[in-house]
């Protein structure tokens, strides 16, 4: 693959950055676990609906230390919204971890962070990029799309070969030693601004002298999605005076509460959430069913229900329930 490089570095990217980059609250520090923190929850989450969640995170558990010393219910009532909560799991062992290998600290070398549960290759890369200023790839979709068109790569880039050449293109734009942090600033934003995937504003791109494609909205290529899976599940709803019965999760949202399943039954059900989740659409049907009808059940007060952890479906659907009388 040619490496524009030199083009990219004679350009106005920089200057553009510093003009047009948005106030993020991670991009004013250079804390490593602050970074982490922002890289964690950005995962599959846009960057607007993070902002509120990463200021309280950063309030309640503003070290790796106070992460780490947590109770995981706490960890995941502050992750709740979010979704996939695996996240929030995966980071609060990370950060027990760190307190065990590296003294409370975050590592500063690529092999360190991805030994850590939940750091992946992007991960790590991120982390020495923004935090330690380092050269390291740091391609997430916005920046494999800019990559892409840059190069007008056509191989799907959620291939192995696809996946191989962005990291060989990110790689080749890094600077020799400091400076990776403003330009892999610089590529997500750009990503986000103007190289959008619909009706990219080619015409206020500032590497657009060094960008190879002649079709952007064509790029970058995909393998085809897997079909939708619509199931459906069925939940109860047991309230008994201010108390709400919740069970315990065991399996995607484990360490959360959240309605009861119950077999199917002739009875209407007095809410359907419908939500995503991987390649499935569920639709959760959610019927009223009278206290005791079932065993191994919690009871919450229902005015405390904020300071519990239940994924957004289910908190969604109880809202609903709740609201309907």
């Amino acid at each position: 693959m040619n490496n524009p490089k030199s083009e990219i570095q004679n350009s106005k990217l920089l200057a553009w950055y510093q003009a047009s980059k948005r106030d993020l609250p991670w991009r004013r520090t250079r804390d490593p676990y602050a970074i982490l923190v922002s890289e964690f929850m950005a995962q599959q989450t846009t960057v607007a609906a993070v902002v509120p969640y990463y200021e309280r995170w950063m309030r309640e558990f503003p070290t790796v230390a106070a992460l780490a010393t947590a109770d995981e219910q706490a960890v995941l009532t502050a992750w709740q919204g979010l979704g996939y909560y695996s996240r929030a799991r995966n980071f609060h062992k990370a950060a027990q971890a760190m307190v065990e290998r590296h003294d409370g600290k975050v590592p500063d070398t690529l092999e360190e962070l991805e030994s850590l549960p939940g750091i992946g290759a992007y991960t790590a890369g991120a982390v020495i990029a923004f935090a330690y200023d380092r050269p390291a790839p740091v391609v997430d979709a916005n920046v494999a799309r800019v990559l892409a068109r840059l190069h007008d790569l056509r191989e799907p880039i959620d291939t192995t070969r696809g996946k191989a050449l962005l990291r060989e293109a990110a790689l080749a734009l890094q600077p020799e030693e400091v400076g990776a942090c403003e330009l892999n600033s610089a590529l997500m934003e750009l990503g986000a601004l103007v190289c959008k995937p619909r009706e990219p504003l080619c015409g206020s791109c500032p590497i657009r002298g060094a960008c190879r494609t002649s079709d952007p909205e064509s790029l970058p290529m995909k393998r085809p999605r897997q079909a939708v899976t619509t199931v459906t599940e069925r939940r109860a709803f047991i309230r008994e005076e201010g108390y709400l019965h919740l069970a315990s999760s065991t399996a995607r949202w484990k360490g959360m509460w959240i309605l009861p399943e119950v077999d199917a039954s002739e009875q209407a059900p007095a809410h359907i959430e419908t939500y995503p989740i991987t390649r499935y659409r569920v639709h959760m049907e959610v019927v009223r069913l009278a206290a005791g009808a079932m065993e191994g059940l919690r009871a919450f007060p229902i005015d405390s229900l904020d300071g519990v952890p239940i994924p957004s479906p289910h908190r969604r659907a109880i809202r609903a329930v709740l609201a309907a009388g």
